[in-house]
């Protein structure tokens, strides 16, 4: 079975301890549910952008955790 897994990046790609305590889904909804609700805590711990995989594959991402200016 798959392991879904977030990895947490600063703007410039290094990689930024996430505030929030991840955790490891079983299905890409899964995991695209819980960084819809965490998304703000990271964002305020210091992680610009996220890259979602699904075991050592990366699936997408970057991913902004910004809000889009209006």
């Amino acid at each position: 079975m798959a392991t879904w897994t977030w990895r947490f990046e600063k703007a410039d790609g290094t990689e930024a301890a996430p505030a929030v305590e991840p955790e490891e889904f079983t299905t890409q909804g899964d995991a695209e549910s819980w960084i819809g609700e965490v998304w703000k805590d990271l964002l305020a711990g210091g992680v610009d952008q996220v890259r979602l995989f699904e075991d050592a594959t990366e699936i997408y991402g970057p991913m902004s955790l910004h809000a889009e200016e209006a």
